[in-house]
């Protein structure tokens, strides 16, 4: 089993297992991927995800080996991405845990998780620029936005190594932890992000996410609208909470 779930309460971590090909995504693990992520997102008792590379790596893209044998990912216009799940608009955050390398199609995958925890020894890069192969999985997209024009336009044309500590100053890793500690830590931040209300949460998530590149006041009533919604769904009473002294000076409420 290349891909599987495993549950801790309402954290559920997809783990990568291909160890053998550093976890590169052949067609069957990018179907597995998909399929994992459309369970986790469909399941009531699921609120954060985590992805993680079993065996010291977080992906290193596409299996090239399987593609040169004439059995590559699915490349259409619609559907899933040739990675998986890289199209998918979930309605919860994922993690994703970064050990060794998250390069070429690697790299697409963990921008296309909302939060990047990153090992201190943990490499990203556009890999696949040596070999004429394409970021296909929303790289061209997703890393302008993260880390801005330039930035992504140095690491897009060059494809060289961009290592933890630099990652984390551009904005491309999130928080930067001891080697080997990636997953616990995601697991940890995402066991947080679980125990907080979880219809604003999400609320303010997909605000964020749909209000991008629209004009001010388009993206300003997009804002509204989901806030409304939260409001309908109980942020009175966390106001009421707030206001009885729960989670006073930035502490968790209880």
């Amino acid at each position: 089993m290349t891909v599987r779930i495993e549950r801790s309460g309402p954290v559920w971590t997809v783990v990568l297992d291909r160890p053998e090909t550093r976890n590169a995504v052949d067609r069957p693990t990018a179907e597995a991927l998909a399929a994992a992520f459309r369970e986790f997102d469909a399941d009531g008792t699921a609120a954060v995800a985590v992805l993680w590379g079993a065996g010291g790596t977080f992906c290193s893209g596409a299996d090239l080996k399987a593609v040169a044998a004439g059995a590559g990912n699915r490349v259409e216009p619609d559907g899933d991405g040739p990675l998986g799940p890289t199209r998918m608009a979930l309605g919860k955050p994922v993690i994703a845990a970064v050990a060794g390398h998250a390069v070429a199609g690697g790299l697409e995958l963990a921008i296309w998780c909302d939060l990047r925890v990153v090992e201190e020894d943990a490499v990203f890069g556009v890999f696949c620029r040596r070999w004429g192969v394409p970021l296909i999985d929303g790289g061209t997209v997703r890393l302008p936005r993260l880390i801005g024009t330039g930035r992504a336009l140095d690491l897009i044309l060059t494809g060289r190594p961009v290592q933890a500590d630099e990652a984390l100053r551009i904005g491309l890793a999130d928080r930067v932890v001891p080697a080997g500690t990636a997953r616990a830590a995601a697991e940890a931040l995402a066991a947080q992000l679980a125990a907080l209300p979880q219809a604003c949460l999400r609320n303010d998530r997909a605000a964020l996410y749909a209000g991008l590149d629209r004009p001010l006041d388009e993206a300003l009533a997009v804002e509204f609208g989901f806030g409304v919604a939260s409001l309908a769904a109980g942020a009175q009473q966390g106001a009421a909470r707030f206001a009885a002294g729960a989670g006073r000076h930035g502490g968790q409420p209880s």
